[in-house]
């Protein structure tokens, strides 16, 4: 059985004493499960650090982002076909929720939500980006999501490239596609894999990445980083599995099954920034929630969710279903572990920028990458 260094000893020792176990085949995705109360003092001052928080501030937004997580499942429901799509105000700590009718907009503030009334359903939203999405975009385009906020598809452009003829060409045939908004960015995104390091989680290939979540049988991360078929060595460089499953671009998701020897636990690393955090489930964190990125460059980051739902073009093609966040990441940190308290929300695919001046990342939903692989994710 391999060698754990001292962080993981720790972790196998004090928390996961109950949860390790032998590698096993996937089995069918569980739902998504409510989050838990769960804050250290570490944990609590890193966030104070990246968002600029006091301790009480950032105590009393968990709080209310644990309720948010709930209370915008019931929203949709309610909502039904009126439902515009819905974000979390950190200022006030409450729900927003975007209807098209005034009825279930009284019914969505009777759960505890703000309401704003708009003009376009989330579905419709929806559909004009499928309608985007089936063009192709120039290397100046750098995605496009629905945004609630705006109510409109917002097409986001690297600012060098707004006036290029393909780039207006792009965004004329999108205004056609329905309500659009066009915003700017200083850098178009990259993927975040590195060549070889020493000492990092695994590595295939020449390139390094990060592991995202345990799932039972291996562990998902970055479809950019290798291949189906591709063998995958462990932070000690011995042999640690295979590739199952691999997509990329379009997506950006993969599967690795692990071998003997290896075995997968609930826990994603804090690097010594925060303690290891337990993974106790799935549940979505709403748009303006806090987040938190563990990766084996930069370690562990915390920043807001942006966007979802948003098409990012890489320069080697598009990447649907994103999620944007403003947790900065570096080469190497692809494939690493989005989490919201308690519960996994993703992997790291790529971004701008980086964690000295700042920048933006976006991963793959954790959910759907189960239910793409029939997988289950290993909780505590």
């Amino acid at each position: 059985m391999r060698r754990l260094p001292i962080l993981r000893a720790a972790v196998a020792a004090l928390l996961l004493t109950a949860a390790l176990n032998a590698t096993g085949g996937g089995a069918a995705a569980v739902e998504p499960t409510e989050a838990r109360p769960s804050a250290s003092t570490e944990l609590l001052d890193a966030m104070r650090e990246d968002l600029g928080l006091t301790r009480h501030q950032t105590e009393q937004r968990l709080a209310a982002e644990r309720t948010a997580v709930k209370t915008e499942r019931r929203a949709k429901r309610v909502a039904g076909s009126a439902y515009g799509g819905s974000w979390f105000e950190p200022a006030r700590g409450r729900l927003v929720v975007a209807v098209t009718d005034e009825k279930q907009a009284a019914e969505v503030r009777a759960l505890g939500a703000d309401t704003r009334l708009v003009r376009h359903s989330a579905a419709l939203l929806d559909r004009v980006k499928s309608r985007i999405d089936a063009l192709s975009a120039p290397a100046g385009v750098a995605g496009w999501h629905v945004d609630p906020r705006a109510n409109r598809v917002v097409v986001t452009v690297v600012r060098a490239d707004r006036h290029s003829q393909d780039v207006r060409a792009f965004v004329d045939r999108a205004r056609r596609a329905g309500p659009i908004v066009v915003s700017e960015t200083e850098r178009a995104p990259l993927t975040y894999a590195a060549g070889t390091v020493g000492g990092d989680p695994y590595y295939t290939g020449n390139v390094r990445c990060s592991i995202g979540f345990s799932v039972h049988g291996g562990f998902v991360t970055a479809g950019h980083c290798g291949r189906a078929g591709a063998a995958v060595r462990g932070w000690d460089g011995s042999a640690m599995g295979t590739f199952q499953g691999s997509s990329f671009p379009g997506d950006d998701y993969a599967y690795v099954s692990i071998h003997s020897g290896w075995w997968t636990v609930p826990v994603v690393l804090g690097w010594g920034t925060v303690p290891d955090r337990l993974v106790r489930g799935s549940a979505e964190a709403p748009i303006g929630a806090s987040i938190c990125r563990s990766g084996s460059t930069t370690r562990w980051h915390c920043g807001t969710v942006l966007a979802k739902n948003e098409t990012v073009n890489y320069s080697q093609g598009a990447v649907h279903q994103m999620t944007k966040t403003s947790v900065c990441a570096e080469g190497g940190d692809s494939g690493g572990s989005f989490i919201s308290g308690d519960q996994a929300q993703g992997v790291t695919s790529g971004g701008w920028g980086n964690c000295s001046a700042g920048s933006e990342t976006w991963f793959q939903p954790v959910n759907e990458i189960l239910g793409r692989y029939g997988l289950t994710l290993h909780t505590a």
